[in-house]
């Protein structure tokens, strides 16, 4: 793991969209194409306008992308509530990907049939005689405060999935909005072949020491917090590389770093 802390949201974006255009080369390079799930949240919403930047929207070979989605909430495109549609609205609608390489989950559908359906959205992209689990190049994630990422939160069955990709999940009473959710599973995000946490602002301060903690520890990972189990690094054969991207708020409670 690779800690990485920022002096503030604008630095957090522009160390995030450096790296996000170093993996896309060596991917493409590699294998043809970049994949990346994108997140939803405040933080994101950052890193994705400066992305759609004159600055920016050149180093990317769109026509070679291909975006994916962690998770979604179960509303309209584009309703306020949506990830698909923030990132519509600060990225995808100002740079030249092709409308067939973005691959939304549709919130608008019932959640069951949103869920099956991306399942095959992921089933048609990627190969699993190659992998067992599809392996995306880059996944972004964000946490709530009760350490949640994606939509998989402590205590819910989501959150044990082993062998879907791709699951329909309620949200604990406390979660606002209330509406039910299509998230990728853990193993998924696993999978990656580079994870990277954004993380922003003394709010999240307090969770982000104590799943870091727990991230650092070898104990059983049935007890632990949501994003505390995503270790790409200790799942792949080819270890995935998994990255904390914080601002000097978010990571104001963890000493000298």
């Amino acid at each position: 793991m690779e800690l990485i802390v920022q002096p503030d949201i604008e630095s957090l974006a522009q160390a995030a969209a450096a790296r996000i255009v170093t993996a896309s080369a060596a991917a493409i390079a590699a294998r043809g194409r970049f994949t990346i799930a994108l997140a939803g949240g405040s933080t994101p919403a950052a890193l994705y306008r400066l992305l759609a930047a004159p600055s920016h929207v050149d180093r990317l070979d769109w026509r070679h992308t291909e975006i994916f989605f962690g998770d979604e909430r179960c509303v309209p495109p584009e309703h306020e509530w949506s990830n698909y549609g923030m990132a519509f609205r600060t990225l995808l609608s100002h740079v030249p990907l092709p409308a067939d390489q973005c691959h939304r989950m549709e919130g608008e559908l019932p959640p069951a049939v949103a869920e099956s359906n991306y399942a095959h959205t992921m089933a048609c992209a990627f190969d699993s005689r190659t992998a067992p689990w599809p392996q995306l190049d880059m996944i972004l994630l964000g946490m709530g405060e009760d350490g949640h990422t994606a939509s998989l939160f402590p205590g819910m069955e989501a959150l044990a999935e082993g062998s879907k990709t791709v699951v329909a999940t309620e949200v604990p009473a406390y979660v606002r909005p209330q509406v039910p959710r299509v998230t990728l599973t853990l193993p998924v995000l696993n999978a990656g072949r580079e994870v990277m946490f954004l993380l922003a602002g003394q709010g999240k301060a307090a969770i982000v020491k104590r799943v870091l903690a727990e991230t650092s520890s070898e104990g059983g990972q049935v007890q632990l917090l949501p994003a505390a189990r995503v270790r790409p690094a200790r799942v792949r054969p080819a270890p995935g590389r998994l990255t904390w991207l914080l601002d000097r708020a978010a990571a104001s409670l963890l000493g000298e770093v």
